[in-house]
Parts: C-alpha cells; structure tokens; sequence
C-alpha cells in the first residue's frame, strides 16, 4: 500500500499514450500525483492499439500479451489500480513455427512437459542447452520480480539492484556477457543449422537480433516466458482493452488524457526538465505546459530530437554525449504489416493463434523473409460471426520506405507477395478475402510518431540490454524515459515494467517509500 495523505502533489507531464505512458500515468495518479498525458494519435494504446475496417478489429501492433497470471507485471499493476485483470485466453501453443520448406511446425507449448518432449524430438541432442536456458531464465525471472533499477544512475537506483541480488542471482553471472550463440558453441551446437534457424526467428520477435547477438540473459527469458506458470496470453475483445482499462483508472484518479495533441519541444532549464510544447492539432493552438516531471514514452531517437532546440545547431544539443550515444545505436528494424478480414474458410481446421514463417529465398516480403502471423478465433470479438482476421508482419528497413520514389507500388508489391506467402497456408482467394489493409514504417511514423516507424526498441545485443542499456533516469534531471528503449525491452509486459521503475524513481527524490 501506499500513503497518498503525505504525498505532495507534484505536476506530472507523460508525453505519449502508449502502455507504458499510460500505465506510468495511471500509478502517479493512483499515487496523488497531478498528472497529464499527451499523444498525437486519435486513440490510446501505441502500438498496441487497434483499428477498425467494415466490422473488423485489427489489432495495430502488439497481438499476445505476458504478465497476467498472479505476480505478472500486468496483474501487479491492475491488482494497486484496483481495476479487473482483462478476460484472455492462453496461446498454446504460444506459437507455430514453420521453417523452410516444412510441413510439420515447431509447436511451443505452454506445459513444461510438452515443451521438452516437443523440443527433444525436434531438435536431438540440444537438452543441455534447453536446461541451461531454463535455469538462467528462473534465476533472471527471480530477480526482476524485485524490481531492480537497471541501469543504475544513482544511488537509490543502486540500491534497489543490491537489494535484487540474492544467491539465486548468482547463477547468471558468468553468463552476462554471453551471446545465445556463445551458449550454442559451448555445448556443440553451433552448427545445427536447423536449431539455429528456430532461435534466429524466435529471437527476432523479441529482441530484433538473432543468435550472434542476441543476449544470453534476455533469450531466457524470452524463449521461456510462454512455458507455465506464466505464458501468452490472448486478450478477449482486442489488444485495445488494456488501454482502455488503464485510462479508466487515470481518469478515476484525477488524471487528465489529451489525444490529438502533438509534444514539439521538451524544455531544460539549468539542466532540469521543466515542462513541454504542446500544439492541438485540431485547432493548432500551441502552449507550454509547465511540470515538475516529466515523462516521455517515446522511442530514445526521439527523446533526443525532443530535447534538442530546433534553432540551434547540433554541436550545442543540451545532452551531447546521450545524441552520440544514440546516433551510435544500429539502425532499429521498421515493420510491414498485412491486415485481412476473411471468411473463416480461409482458416485451417485446429489454427493456432500464433504462427511464424521463414522462406529460404529471397522475396521483397522484409528483409527476414519471415512473417509472424496472428489469427483471431470465433468469439475473441475481433471479427464477424463467421468471419476471422490475419494480421502478418515482417521486419523491414525503414530507409527503403523512406526513399523510394514509388511509395505506393512498393506497398502493393509487398503486400502481394506476402498474402502469396500466406496462401501457401490459408486459403486466400479473392472469395475468401472480404477485406484488406497493409501498413509500413511510413504507417507508423504517421500515427504513432515513433522516429522513422522503428519497431522494438533498440534491440537486446549485448551493448544494450540491463546494465548496459539505456536507463530510465535520463541525463537530464526530472526527465524520465519510459518505453521499450529501456530495460526490459518491448511487449507490454516489458514497458509496464518500465513505467513501475520510473514511478517509483519519482517517488524516491521526495523520499517516499512504499510500506
């Protein structure tokens, strides 16, 4: 519980309505703050919002969700709003994955069990690796259910990573600076090119890299996360309930949302954040709102853009070495998405939720040649009574979209290609196919005002993920960076937790605690 009686209430600015903006908004004001949120999008929910086409939901972005069994961040954070926990099904399995030139998927199921058995049959001789990967995941899992500050900028943020630290934590350290890839050489499997493959695609989801790159630490958790108790969850209605759910409780607590408005400027005074330029888009009236906080759920790219002065040169950015750091960062991926509403003729018997492809040739269907799909099921509120939606995207450069000199001819040819690719599955016909839609990083930098349209954040490589990432508490005193640039990464669940580390790093320069 926490005392709001001897709470000050300090005025809070969140600059973006995503998961994370919301869910830092609606715990500051649960708290007793003042608090504001802006976002330039017509609806709350970022990248996990959704949109709606003749009688279809689609959901934006973000199809599954993590953290809503008891101790889930999700659950956590709707139990202190004291708001019901949204009605989902499991996925299971949490996904199928077809590699190339295969029939016979990977299932990823939720029981332990299956699992194993799954992937012992699948992938001879690997066990020791899927045992390592479980103990690391266990002993990581542990650890971030006590909330440690990662990374570290103070110190209360090192306090609260000392007081994370147990000796069940120890396990992992001789691990921190390993890649999956290095695990993979350590027990003989580097050259099981099939497994490899699997852990490439998988991994991509979740942390934009593959094997090479990706962090040992993070993969256990990401390729482990949909195994019981936890899981994936599919949410009953749209992924639009969670936000919904969360300005319900804002607006119950004081809060006050503002869509349609876009943040132009963040303001530094004397090295302090003092407050934003916001424009109505509607009418086109601009003001500055004065804050002792403020908030940004935006990418990292565009908080350096935020604070920086348009009338000034570069060389003079208030936070020089932040810029260089983050113009250092590789280029994150942009996604291509393909939204359909179909006859649910068009859908195998026994489809799972979830489905991953990988094609071993080149096509112009993203760079990846692989499309992560996400079919709805009767009932789930997404589509019409005997109708269903596929939404399938895959990562893409978002330098191509920016420069072409065809926007639209290179939209339709990526859009044909990939409904062929899906008719290698589903049943696709001009009969079958009762409505259609595609979206690229051009889509994203639209509606969401993500830099460029990137996707996923920075990406979890070892430069970038837990201590050595991109923290919360920024250079700039009372500017907090919320998100999946920063530590756990993307999914809501990862930028919930986000948003419980800056509340309560807030909540520690006036010294209060939580009793």
């Amino acid at each position: 519980m926490f005392s709001k009686k001897t709470i000050q209430k300090s005025k809070v600015v969140v600059c973006g309505a995503g998961i994370g903006g919301l869910t830092t908004a609606a715990l500051l004001a649960h708290r007793g703050y003042q608090v504001q949120i802006f976002d330039q999008a017509i609806i709350p929910g970022g990248c996990a919002s959704t949109f709606k086409r003749r009688g279809f939901t689609f959901d934006v972005g973000a199809t599954q969700v993590a953290g809503l069994e008891p101790g889930g961040i999700h659950h956590r954070i709707f139990s202190e709003l004291e708001i019901d926990i949204p009605n989902a099904i499991h996925c299971d399995p949490a996904c199928a994955v077809f590699l190339p030139g295969e029939t016979e998927p990977i299932n990823v199921w939720r029981d332990p069990h299956k699992w194993q058995e799954e992937r012992q049959r699948q992938f001879p001789g690997s066990e020791p690796f899927w045992q390592l990967m479980t103990k690391l995941f266990e002993a990581s899992w542990k650890f971030q259910g006590r909330d440690p500050v990662l990374p570290p900028r103070n110190i209360w943020d090192v306090w609260q990573l000392v007081k994370a630290v147990r000796p069940d934590t120890l396990i992992t350290v001789p691990f921190t600076l390993m890649t999956v890839a290095d695990a993979l050489r350590l027990y003989g499997l580097n050259d099981n090119l099939r497994l490899k493959t699997f852990l490439d695609l998988q991994l991509k989801l979740y942390s934009q890299v593959g094997t090479e790159e990706t962090a040992l630490l993070y993969a256990a958790t990401a390729l482990a996360v949909s195994q019981a108790p936890q899981g994936l969850y599919h949410l009953e209605g749209s992924m639009q309930v969670l936000s919904d759910r969360l300005v319900a409780a804002l607006e119950r607590d004081g809060g006050k949302l503002f869509m349609g408005h876009t943040i132009e400027h963040i303001y530094i005074d004397n090295g302090k954040a003092t407050g934003i330029r916001v424009r109505n888009q509607k009418t086109g009236e601009t003001w500055i709102e004065n804050a002792d906080h403020v908030v940004a759920n935006v990418t990292v790219q565009n908080l350096v853009k935020l604070v920086g002065d348009e009338n000034q040169p570069q060389t003079l950015h208030p936070i020089p070495g932040y810029k260089r750091r983050v113009d250092k960062l590789p280029s994150p991926w942009g996604a291509f998405v393909v939204y359909l509403g179909v006859d649910e003729s068009a859908i195998p018997a026994n489809c799972p939720p979830h489905l991953q492809f990988f094609y071993d040739y080149d096509g112009p269907i993203g760079e990846n040649n692989s499309l992560f799909v996400s079919v709805s099921h009767p009932g789930d509120g997404r589509a019409p009574t005997g109708k269903a939606t596929i939404t399938a995207s895959s990562f893409t450069d978002t330098q191509i979209w920016r420069h072409c000199q065809n926007y639209q001819e290179l939209k339709q040819k990526y859009t044909e290609e990939a409904i062929a690719r899906l008719s290698e599955y589903f049943y696709l016909k001009p009969e079958t196919i009762v409505y259609q839609e595609a979206a690229t990083p051009r889509t994203f930098v639209k509606f969401t005002a993500r830099d460029e349209g990137i996707v996923g954040g920075v990406g979890q490589r070892l430069t970038t993920f837990g201590p050595f990432g991109i923290a919360n508490r920024t250079p700039i005193q009372d500017l907090w960076l919320v998100g999946d640039s920063t530590h756990p990464g993307e999914g809501t669940a990862g930028v919930s937790y986000s948003a419980l580390t800056v509340v309560r790093q807030i909540e520690s320069e006036k010294g209060f605690t939580a009793f």
